[in-house]
């Protein structure tokens, strides 16, 4: 059995070795924002140019539809040129009175593929259940009992490092 100074002792190189880490992460995230501040501009640019050229090019195609009579599309320089039939865009103000007018107009055998049904149970709400509760909706709770911590305060760096921990973890459970 460990003393409580050997505790605090690993304790200390553990959250020493933690602030290395999180210095490590922060020197990265630094590093990316110097990269996305160098590069953004001529990203920025080059997007701008290629919806310009996009625009010309449409115009270019849309005053000379005879080209495209047959076949419709083409494809030059691996880009798919021409003109096709508009898809359209569907809209609507309210959901429920969509689906309940298709539920009176269509078989029900349709409605899976005209209505999109999204049920499942929602964590942050059965976390507020009790054991007993919980096993009566089918729920197991794991790791409910008194369990070792070790978890640093969470900041924005730690949420990465810890998701970058849990990236070199995962491996090793496999």
């Amino acid at each position: 059995m460990a003393t409580m100074f050997e505790i605090d002792k690993k304790t200390a190189d553990y959250a020493a070795m933690h602030q290395v880490l999180r210095d490590r992460m922060m020197e990265l995230e630094d590093e990316v924002c110097k990269v996305r501040k160098k590069l953004l501009p001529g990203i920025r640019r080059a997007a701008s140019n290629t919806a310009e050229m996009k625009a010309e090019l449409i115009g270019m195609i849309d005053g000379s539809r005879e080209h495209f009579d047959a076949p419709k599309t083409r494809i030059f320089h691996g880009v798919k040129i021409g003109l096709q039939k508009g898809k359209g865009k569907l809209t609507w103000d309210d959901d429920e009175l969509v689906v309940k007018l298709i539920k009176k107009h269509f078989p029900e055998e349709s409605w899976d593929v005209l209505i999109k049904t999204t049920e499942k149970p929602r964590k942050d709400g059965l976390n507020g259940l009790d054991v007993k509760d919980l096993r009566r909706v089918g729920v197991t709770a794991d790791e409910t009992g008194v369990q070792v911590v070790v978890k640093p305060t969470d900041s924005e760096i730690d949420k990465l490092v810890n998701a970058l921990l849990k990236e070199t973890e995962e491996p090793e459970a496999a």
